[in-house]
């Protein structure tokens, strides 16, 4: 326990008389007051020479050494104490105890509360950050599948658009290839020839004097009709399209609109914009 030195102070510059040992309380008692009297003293003393907070600090390490030596606990945690009556300090100190008290839960929660609005700012920062992620994730995804999916429109699309032309382009290759009339054989042969590329136009066109002579001395007259087409493969510039088709053929051997079922495999290929045959085989 530390040691007081009384020393010439305020308290004794005033003149007061010293207090009446009170026999009834205990030694203990009278030590633990005689204590806080120096503290207070000591407290007083400090405030004129230096800081309230120095002095605010002894009184609390005194007030613990009290508490652990006697049954009395003395609170003194206040450093603006003066001099006063020993009757009344024990009054004084529940005082300064219960209004330390109060002081220290009030800076408790204003230093808990700044940690939870900081904590509660972080936390908000953090779901504020996230939800942007999370946003702009989605919003990447769905860019992403809107381009997919109009990228696959697309290519659909154009890839109908080719099995359509490819379809009409057989449709009307058979037609022009099995129609002839006798009367106007030359034009339906030059009409063949127009709508052929490659091997098959070079060849056709070597022999179209022969099959002119032909179709005129038997006087054929062929009507065809196309039931069906089908795509068998296709690129961007050809195909090979199967046809179905029934012909009635009229001549001088005998045959009068007589029907006849016909399969053609049909290859097709972009020649000058515009698709033309390159090849015909009848098919069983």
């Amino acid at each position: 326990m530390p040691s007081f030195r009384r020393r010439a102070s305020v308290i004794d510059a005033d003149s007061v008389d010293e207090p009446k040992p009170i026999p009834d309380r205990p030694a203990d008692a009278s030590q633990a007051l005689a204590l806080a009297e120096e503290a207070e003293a000591e407290a007083a003393e400090a405030e004129a020479i230096a800081a309230a907070a120095r002095a605010k600090a002894r009184a609390i390490r005194l007030r613990r050494q009290a508490a652990e030596a006697a049954t009395v606990d003395v609170d003194t945690e206040t450093a603006d104490v003066e001099a006063e009556p020993i009757d009344t300090v024990e009054a004084d100190d529940d005082t300064a105890d219960a209004g330390d008290g109060k002081q220290d839960e009030a800076e408790a929660a204003t230093v808990e509360e700044p940690v939870r609005e900081r904590r509660g700012g972080r936390l908000g920062l953090i779901l504020k950050i996230l939800g942007a992620a999370i946003a702009a994730a989605c919003t990447v995804v769905l860019i992403t599948l809107s381009v997919v999916m109009v990228i696959s429109h697309r290519h659909q699309a154009a890839e109908d658009q080719r099995r359509a032309e490819y379809t009409a382009a057989a449709r009307q290759s058979a037609v022009t290839l099995m129609s002839l009339d006798f009367n106007k054989a030359k034009e339906d042969v030059q009409r063949i020839i127009d709508n052929s590329t490659g091997e098959f136009r070079d060849d056709f066109k070597n022999q179209a004097d022969d099959f002119i002579k032909v179709a005129q001395d038997s006087k054929v007259v062929t009507e065809v009709t196309v039931n069906a087409t089908g795509v068998e493969s296709m690129t961007d510039d050809t195909a090979v399209v199967l046809v179905s088709a029934t012909s009635r053929v009229t001549n001088t051997a005998g045959a009068k609109q007589e029907p006849r079922s016909w399969r053609l495999s049909v290859n097709l290929r972009r020649d000058g914009g515009q698709i033309k045959m390159e090849k015909v085989e009848f098919v069983p």
